[in-house]
């Protein structure tokens, strides 16, 4: 047995009672187990990006004299521990791109087998190095990110590049940019695309100069009638911003897709931070080479720190379509997000924007930015949002990152992956929320389904489902529950977030779920699970929750317990998707109100051992559940055959 990792409690001296559907097999009481046009180029990623007035410029952002061999000392391809740890990246003004080193040896006795494994099959990740959204021009989606060309560690950060017809299926092209000025010295980071109505696209882009000051750049196509967007060009006057007085220079990044206001210019926004409050700075250009900062700010939160990767937008009150960037009225509210630099996770607040004055109020303060709603509980940041015209969707991008040591993600040459794309709705049944849901192309990958009608999976026990290969699948399942009558209060497990201990925490009423990437024996295991706390004057709170704990018996993998409460109206079953596809689980409960994103390491569920179940390690209720899965095909990723046009 593995001591590292604690028992699931079983029922004391109680034999477990089974469902007899035909297809599932009956498992032993639970012991162990878990545009503006299509309008954003935005590098998905934990580096930063930088803008200021021009002739605001402060001392030292230009150098001396140009220095072409500069080199960000941080892109070596190897690391030693030292007494005092900096995670990568730090010293260079970003977010932390590593965990803290256990050695300098490899975190498990890793094979090539369970590195192969770990590779995605359906999510877009490079061929080979570290990884850190799209546009859609002339036929194509384009996604830029950021990427290091000579290793799987984060470091000399070019714009990767690659183009898709359906959002699932990509083609790698030639890098789009590198760091070849002393704007850009150490690293061609974060940015984002408009389309201007004369046709033209521009980029504006975060580089690091040759003295770590971020600012601003501005890009565009070499030739408007290439589909593939395969040259750009640098504006010779870069930068065309620097940070304005009183923002550190290494704390003023990442602006946003541009959007037209009733004054006719263009508008963008920029996270920074004050001390330890997170702001968001508007800027009005009329070319994209002139700035003037708006009095005051879009928004500040006092004590998150500093905002990554912001990102602003409508979303329709009503409808089920997503609106263009410049949508404004009483038919829209507008969506804040920051990606918290302190925390490393993205939330985002529902409000108002209100043009005259160039700032925006949330609906519900308590629930502000950073302080309230998650767009994913899970593995999950850097993310950035896009209005694809062609379809009326606002669709959602992500950024996973590793959660193994640098070590393993040198010896097995790749790290970081995206996530499935998604769409972006507000949700009007609950008016509080966003719903978020793959988007629908991701079903051209479906093959045979299996159907698993009320299976019966009684208080303590686990069901095994007969479905054949459990490493890429996208399951659909709904949960019935015997009728909640308890009177008792029942502790709702809660550190935090609710999901408390993990699904080790038995209550009258929960938790209930699936096991995904789980073998045979239930040594590893990861659990997508609901847990609910009824209280006495009948409420039910309803909670989220992945358990990554028991998910690898490597050691030195982080592996947490993540969630969230998620609304369950009246009528509404208890219903979830799961996507699985090797190392990455993306799960999305009641239609997308919650949803989570787990990074697992199997050392032994992996390729034909891996396994699905149903659990339920309640006390009190019987679960029954209705599922449809279908294994999914591997998503088409290679090079693009530029010697055939």
């Amino acid at each position: 047995m593995d001591t590292n990792n604690p028992p699931y409690a079983p029922l004391p001296g109680e034999e477990p009672l089974f469902s007899g559907h035909p297809p599932a097999s009956p498992r032993r009481p639970l012991k162990g187990f878990a545009v503006i046009f299509a309008s954003i180029v935005f590098l998905l990623s934990l580096v930063g990006l930088i803008i200021h007035q021009g002739p605001q410029q402060p001392p030292n952002v230009a150098p001396e004299k140009q220095d072409d061999d500069h080199h960000d000392p941080q892109s070596t391809s190897t690391w030693e521990a030292t007494s005092f740890w900096e995670p990568r990246g730090k010293a260079q003004g970003v977010s932390a791109k590593s965990n803290p080193p256990v050695s300098d040896e490899l975190s498990y006795n890793w094979t090539n087998a369970m590195f192969s494994w770990q590779r995605t099959a359906f999510h877009f990740q490079p061929e080979r190095n570290w990884m850190n959204g799209p546009m859609f021009y002339k036929g194509w989606y384009h996604l830029f990110y950021q990427y290091n060309p000579d290793s799987a560690i984060w470091g000399n950060i070019t714009w990767g590049h690659a183009v898709s017809t359906d959002l699932i299926h990509w083609l790698y092209l030639p890098l789009a940019m590198v760091a070849d000025h002393w704007y850009d010295a150490n690293g061609v980071w974060s940015g984002s695309a408009t389309l201007l109505p004369d046709g033209q696209v521009i980029m504006l882009y975060t580089g690091s100069t040759v003295d770590s000051v971020q600012v601003q750049c501005l890009a565009y196509p070499a030739n408007l009638s290439d589909p593939l967007l395969l040259d750009w060009v640098k504006y010779s006057g870069n930068p065309v911003l620097t940070p304005p007085p009183g923002i550190n220079y290494t704390d003023f990044r990442d602006p946003t897709t541009a959007w037209t206001g009733p004054d006719g210019k263009w508008h963008i926004t920029i996270g920074s931070k004050i001390n330890g409050t997170g702001i968001s700075l508007v800027y009005t250009t009329d070319d994209f080479i002139n700035y003037n900062i708006s009095k005051g700010v879009l928004h500040a939160v006092p004590g998150t720190g500093m905002w990554e990767c912001v990102d602003f937008y409508p979303v329709s009150k009503n409808g089920s379509k997503g609106v263009d960037t410049s949508a404004n009225g009483p038919s829209v509210k507008h969506v804040l997000k920051a990606s918290l630099d302190n925390t490393k996770v993205d939330h985002y607040a529902i409000g108002t924007y209100f043009e005259e004055n160039e700032t925006w109020v949330p609906d519900n303060p308590a629930i502000d930015v950073g302080i309230g709603l998650k767009y994913d509980y899970g593995r999950y940041y850097a993310s950035k949002t896009f209005y694809d015209q062609t379809t009326e969707r606002r669709i959602l991008w992500g950024w996973i990152n590793e959660t193994d040591t640098e070590s393993d993600d040198l010896e097995k040459g790749w790290a970081s992956v995206q996530t499935i794309p998604r769409s972006v709705l507000f949700d009007n049944k609950t008016g509080t929320n966003l719903i978020q849901w793959p988007v629908e192309e991701i079903e051209s990958l479906r093959l045979n389904s299996s159907d698993f009608s009320d299976v019966l999976v009684e208080a303590g026990t686990v069901v095994e489902l007969d479905i054949g290969t459990a490493t890429q699948l996208d399951i659909l399942v709904e949960f019935d529950i015997e009728s909640l009558e308890s009177s008792e209060t029942v502790n709702s497990s809660g550190v935090g977030h609710g999901c408390g201990r993990g699904a080790i925490d038995r209550s009258t009423l929960g938790p209930f779920g699936i096991l995904v990437i789980a073998d045979e024996s239930l040594s590893e295991l990861t659990p997508i699970y609901f847990n609910l706390a009824n209280s006495t004057d009948g409420e039910v709170t309803t909670y989220f929750c992945a358990d990554e704990r028991r998910s690898s018996k490597a050691p030195d993998v982080f592996k947490n317990v993540y969630g969230s409460e998620v609304p369950v109206l009246d009528g509404e079953k208890y219903f979830a998707r799961v996507l699985v596809d090797h190392s990455i689980v993306e799960s999305f409960a009641q239609g997308g109100r919650s949803v989570i994103t787990s990074r697992v390491y199997p050392t032994e569920a992996i390729y034909g051992a891996a396994r699905l179940f149903l659990f339920n390690n309640a006390t009190g209720v019987n679960v029954k559940a209705t599922l449809k899965i279908w294994q999914l095909n591997s998503a088409f990723i290679h090079p693009f055959p530029l010697d055939q046009i």
